[in-house]
């Protein structure tokens, strides 16, 4: 069993492990690395949330860690809501839709959320809206959309605004877009940012890429980091150094 330190409740710009593993095992052996660690988030995927299943998502709470559960979900709005009442009893405290689901999709996900919290006692999660993927540039979205009279920034502004129009919490974008959603919505509206590298990291399959620092400068509310750390020979070196990177210390 890994034993965490002490947890604080207040979201407060974190820096978010996602956990790309296929299985409990090698996620558990993964975390006894950050044993001695205080206040760590982590972010479950679609391919162990798959693997592993909601009892994952218990353990990972029962240890004192912060989960971000990143399902992409994307479907009717009623079939968005039943499936977010259920996340909504698990404990979690960031979970995602894709914002090309519309504002329908979105209103009845929070409103899932909502009543899966309720009825277990539990806080609601924040809901996020993915706008463009990380891995996609300008011209993969005008392919995709068929249309390439739309940038990239006025696509996530619009999804942004879609989002937080039907009760969205933020949404998952680049760190460069961050900003322009800070002033168009509100500076409490969340931008959590995948898309980091330092800078002697490989790109890999990510195409709009920024260092934490830099992440740190555009306003990010917290990012999300995989390979840098559970690639790394020292993961909890890696992780200590992203960290100081984005809080700049």
């Amino acid at each position: 069993m890994v034993l965490f330190l002490s947890r604080k409740d207040k979201m407060d710009n974190p820096v978010i492990i996602a956990l790309d593993f296929v299985s409990a095992k090698e996620t558990v052996n993964f975390l006894k690395h950050f044993a001695s660690e205080q206040d760590l988030w982590v972010k479950v995927g679609m391919e162990l949330f798959y693997g592993e299943g909601p009892g994952l998502i218990k353990y990972l709470r029962s240890e004192g860690l912060h989960v971000f559960l990143d399902l992409k979900i994307y479907d009717i709005p009623n079939t968005v809501k039943q499936a977010m009442k259920q996340i909504g009893q698990l404990g979690v405290e960031l979970t995602t839709v894709t914002g090309l689901g519309g504002s329908q999709m979105i209103a009845a996900a929070k409103e899932g959320l909502l009543l899966g919290a309720a009825e277990a006692s539990l806080v609601t999660p924040k809901l996020l809206a993915i706008t463009q993927l990380t891995s996609m540039n300008e011209e993969a979205m005008h392919q995709t959309l068929q249309n390439d009279q739309c940038s990239m920034e006025a696509s996530v502004k619009h999804l942004a605004q879609l989002a937080a129009s039907a009760g969205a919490d933020g949404v998952i974008s680049s760190a460069l877009e961050a900003p322009e959603i800070h002033q168009q919505i509100s500076k409490d509206f969340l931008s959590i940012n995948p898309g980091i590298r330092l800078q002697s990291d490989a790109l890999d399959d990510q195409a709009r890429v920024v260092t934490p620092a830099q992440a740190h400068d555009l306003g990010s509310n917290g990012i999300v980091v995989g390979r840098t750390i559970t690639r790394s020979s020292d993961p909890l070196a890696a992780y200590k150094a992203v960290k100081s990177d984005f809080r700049r210390e």
